[in-house]
């Protein structure tokens, strides 16, 4: 028997996130995650007339072919899965797994290899901009502990998050898209945090349920030039298996010049990666009213109500602003009052303070709002 609640959201990722329809190729990547999921999942394509193909990697025999790689094993694989992904018109990912720090020692050259060839042709190049797709984690154990609840209640927390009504918050996301398509300056204060930056003529995107669930979301970029100032994130962060704390960034004319966290020399070589690594291609605030703290998972922190994302790396194409790289890193600052506070200016006016929206505009984004 199959959990109403996975049934629900199978339903949704393929009709509402990827809006399948006949004749559509999709690729199911499940990893980690019970069949029953990934069985749901090939009946919903199906029944939306779509063709589901399907791949179910393992993330320990996935680090340990990374342990050992060549760049021709990875060019291989590139050329293999850039073929498929051509194919794909939809694309639907879960990743699960019982240690969310598999990755944690495989070599750093290694990961860099695979991300700089395969993660950036694959999905950046590919997946990204020419596929209808969502990606997800698979409520587990780990993930569970990781978040500090216990199995049963983080589930319930997974499907609440993952099953609000996306059609809802989308209308709600409106008046938030307009007020940044006319904003030009961004200020944004927090304790060690004061920076600044244009967004002008960039333009502002909802993720209401398309392509991340959970979502919750609406981004945009700053101009590649214009940021000036430091920001403290106070939420850790996972990347290449490396749990990231404390990261502080500083930066001038756009980009990063100085950067802290707990391995200071290991942040800097993800910075190192190339030129667009140490400028930003994402601003965004979030706004899912059920996601209320840092679980360490960025699909989950970079939608808290009262956060913001202002990521290193590349740029998306739809709010493009020339950065691209092989890194996109949503690093998180919380605004929260129990998290110290701060306030989101747009041309001199404050419109978030303490994570709440404050203008009359923008109060139907608060969680009272659209639960």
């Amino acid at each position: 028997m199959v959990d109403e609640r996975i049934k629900k959201l199978c339903h949704t990722l393929v009709n509402y996130s990827c809006g399948v329809k006949k004749g559509d190729k999709v690729l199911v990547d499940v990893s980690g995650c019970p069949d029953a999921l990934t069985e749901e999942l090939v009946r919903e394509v199906y029944a939306a007339g779509g063709l589901p193909y399907f791949d179910t990697p393992h993330n320990a025999v996935q680090r340990q072919w990374l342990m050992q790689v060549t760049k021709e094993q990875i060019e291989d694989i590139t050329k293999w899965g850039s073929a498929r992904m051509k194919e794909m018109q939809a694309y639907i990912a879960f990743r699960g797994g019982e240690n969310a720090t598999e990755m944690a020692d495989v070599p750093a050259d290694k990961m860099e290899l695979y991300q700089s060839i395969y993660s950036k042709q694959v999905h950046h190049e590919l997946r990204v901009k020419n596929t209808n797709w969502v990606i997800l984690r698979y409520p587990t154990p780990s993930m569970a502990q990781q978040a500090g609840m216990s199995t049963e209640a983080f589930e319930d927390f997974y499907f609440d998050v993952c099953n609000l009504d996306y059609g809802r918050m989308s209308k709600a996301m409106d008046p938030l898209v307009e007020l940044m398509n006319r904003t030009d300056r961004v200020h944004i204060k927090a304790p060690g945090t004061d920076i600044s930056f244009s967004i002008k003529g960039i333009g502002a995107i909802k993720c209401d349920g398309h392509m991340n669930v959970p979502d919750g979301e609406v981004y945009t970029a700053p101009v590649r030039d214009s940021v000036n100032g430091r920001i403290t994130y106070n939420t850790p962060s996972f990347n290449q298996g490396f749990k990231y704390e404390n990261v502080s960034l500083l930066f001038k004319d756009g980009k990063i010049i100085e950067a802290t966290s707990n391995d200071t020399k290991r942040i800097n070589k993800i910075f190192d990666t190339d030129e667009g690594a140490r400028y930003v291609g994402e601003f965004s605030l979030g706004v899912n009213p059920y996601i209320n703290h840092s679980m360490g998972d960025i699909l989950f922190d970079e939608k808290i109500a009262g956060s913001l994302h202002f990521t290193p790396g590349s740029s998306y194409d739809d709010a493009y602003n020339g950065n691209e790289s092989a890194v996109h890193w949503d690093l998180v600052l919380v605004q929260t009052p129990e998290m110290g506070g701060g306030e989101v200016w747009f041309d001199d006016v404050m419109i978030r303070k303490d994570g709440m929206f404050v203008i009359d505009e923008l109060k139907c984004l608060n969680p009272e709002n659209l639960k």
